[in-house]
């Protein structure tokens, strides 16, 4: 993956997401891509049960394939999403990184911070992982950092509070 040093200023020190979250992410796209392989595939299978005559056509194959393919892909794809989350702990603000193709880079200032959530859920738990989201007043600029670290999220989380403290003084 290239490197983001066109989107933002020289000497940050990135940081990525925990390796368990490829995990959580692989877990994620097999079950999607399962689902609806089964959804797309009842007419198929109907068919097949003798719910409706004569042979298959060929086109009742085709949705199954192209989710399996589709799932397949994104299967292949989700290791170098995951390495492209990142986030930058810089003196006045906090900068987050994510996209393989369309990359983003968000900048969100300590100042403008409301709160900090921290999320985690059955998958994210099992592997001892959380999400750092982090609201602002505008709605269009809440921020999410997936797959961290227990133990980081809740330092993140301390150390986001306490410099948007700092930092909201002065407004």
């Amino acid at each position: 993956m290239p490197a983001t040093t066109e989107l933002s200023p020289p000497g940050l020190q990135w940081r990525h997401v925990s390796p368990k979250y490829l995990r959580v992410r692989l877990i994620g796209a097999v079950i999607t891509t399962l689902v609806w392989a089964v959804v797309v595939s009842v007419p198929l299978v109907l068919h097949l049960l003798g719910t409706w005559e004569g042979s298959a056509p060929w086109w009742l194959w085709l949705p199954a394939g192209v989710v399996l393919v589709w799932g397949g892909v994104n299967l292949f794809l989700v290791p170098r999403r995951v390495r492209a989350i990142g986030y930058a702990e810089a003196p006045t603000e906090l900068w987050l990184r994510k996209g393989l193709f369309f990359r983003t880079v968000t900048v969100v200032p300590y100042g403008r911070m409301q709160y900090v959530d921290i999320k985690t859920g059955p998958v994210l738990n099992a592997f001892g992982l959380a999400s750092v989201t982090l609201h602002t007043a505008s709605a269009s600029t809440d921020a999410v950092l997936p797959g961290l670290p227990r133990e980081e999220a809740d330092r993140l989380r301390e150390q986001l509070t306490e410099r948007g403290e700092e930092h909201m003084v002065g407004l």
